[in-house]
């Protein structure tokens, strides 16, 4: 399947809101099919499939950890990453759960990572009438605020990034597409990570800030889903499931796609777990937003350059797909998902150098590198990215740095010397 061909600005896959949002659909387009997913392939595909994947998965469950003496791998390190991930795994594991339990006995789900959340009591028996989409659009804003969600973008249903078919793991296949079309709105969020445990990756620690994300996530998409439904409306919360989640947050006005593959912020920059909400409630959609990301990445290869297994491209976006794991027909920079899958499994960790590595992932409460983003949004970005090689240390930090922080006296230490440069990016 991997290949390269021509494209053209338009096909028959295009919509107005790529104009907006530089997104390029070519005439080989085809909707993705989850089962095709790295992590699914990775359950049914002898290409994918190994011992040391099922390792990575069983890893997550204390006694199965790959408890070792590298550093980043110890029994401290594992023990917070797996609690990190635990709330998250209960919701996800629930296989019968709300309107499901009924007509569903005995059908399992990873609820989040195959199939959306089924876990919600019933809501009120009719819609509420707002004054205007206006209403609905700043109550949904500042009940996600409510919440915890750390940003909130709201666009149109695009059937384009709906998967095709959802993995069905019991037959190591596909499934019917379980959200129905007619819904008009997807309501996007993004939840930060833990910006100093990131430093740490690769290790089991830094995995701790996916897991923390999950759970943060998962708790606000299924809060703000139910609230919806108790307004009378439909919702169906969504994390990896059911949909691509970066198209959706580039046209709900999040951000910009960056050479890493992510979607990268302004508030958080690639530091961030994405999940949506698919509802009928009338809503006003947000205008995709563009502050230079993909300029800037046009001159920074930091993300390739630190990437182990080199998975991450250094050449313009294109429509080139490594493998089946790839959505065909769209310019974009596009992940080479199998190495990059055989590099976490290697590891018996996620690996996320790409985030922590990108000159975005700052702490922008902090007036200095608020500054330092005028500077990368504009004509100046090769200004902001030499500033970020010379005064930001993107070295891998060793883990005592974090679990010491907040001893009395405690040294940080790191992978390698880094006197001249800020730490707290």
């Amino acid at each position: 399947m991997a290949g390269h061909q021509k494209h053209s600005d338009k096909s028959e896959y295009s919509k107005p809101v790529d104009d907006l949002t530089n997104v390029k659909v070519g005439g080989a387009f085809k909707r993705f099919e989850q089962r095709f997913d790295i992590y699914c392939r990775s359950i049914w595909d002898e290409k994918i499939k190994s011992k040391r994947a099922d390792d990575f998965y069983y890893g997550y469950y204390m006694p199965n950890a790959k408890v070792r003496k590298t550093d980043g791998f110890g029994l401290k390190d594992y023990a917070l990453r797996n609690a990190a991930w635990h709330i998250s795994n209960v919701i996800r594991d629930i296989e019968v759960a709300g309107s499901y339990r009924k007509h569903n006995l005995g059908t399992r789900r990873k609820e989040g990572f195959w199939d959306y959340f089924t876990t919600h009591d019933k809501g009120w028996s009719e819609p509420y009438q707002f004054k205007d989409a206006q209403e609905a659009t700043d109550d949904i804003r500042r009940v996600s605020e409510f919440f915890g969600a750390g940003m909130v973008g709201i666009c149109a249903y695009d059937e384009r990034w709906m998967y095709e078919t959802v993995f069905d793991k019991e037959h190591k296949g596909a499934k019917p597409q379980e959200i129905p079309n007619d819904v008009t709105s997807v309501i996007v969020i993004a939840e930060p990570m833990d910006i100093d445990v990131i430093k740490t990756v690769p290790s089991a620690l830094s995995g701790a800030a996916t897991g923390l994300g999950y759970t943060h996530d998962a708790m606000a998409v299924i809060s703000i889903a139910q609230y919806i439904r108790n307004m009378g409306y439909r919702a169906y919360a969504s994390q990896n499931d059911s949909a691509l989640g970066i198209p959706l947050g580039l046209q709900a006005g999040l951000g910009e796609v960056g050479r890493n593959g992510l979607l990268i912020t302004e508030k958080f920059g690639p530091r961030f777990r994405i999940s949506k909400i698919f509802t009928d409630m009338p809503l006003v959609h947000d205008v995709p937003k563009k502050f230079g990301v993909e300029k800037f990445c046009n001159i920074c290869d930091r993300c390739a350059k630190a990437c182990p297994p080199q998975a991450i491209p250094y050449d313009a976006p294109t429509d080139k797909v490594h493998s089946e794991s790839n959505i065909p027909g769209v310019v974009k920079w596009t992940v080479n998902a199998e190495k990059c899958f055989k590099f976490w499994c290697n590891q018996n960790s996620d690996c996320i150098i790409c985030v922590r590595s990108c000159p975005f992932n700052r702490d922008f409460s902090k007036l200095r590198h608020r500054l330092w983003l005028k500077l990368a949004k504009g004509p100046l970005r090769r200004v902001a990215l030499w500033l970020d090689d010379k005064f930001v240390e993107r070295g891998r930090v060793k883990v005592g740095a974090w679990w010491n922080a907040n001893r009395s006296g405690a040294k940080e230490a790191t992978s390698k010397q880094g006197d001249t440069k800020e730490s707290d990016a």
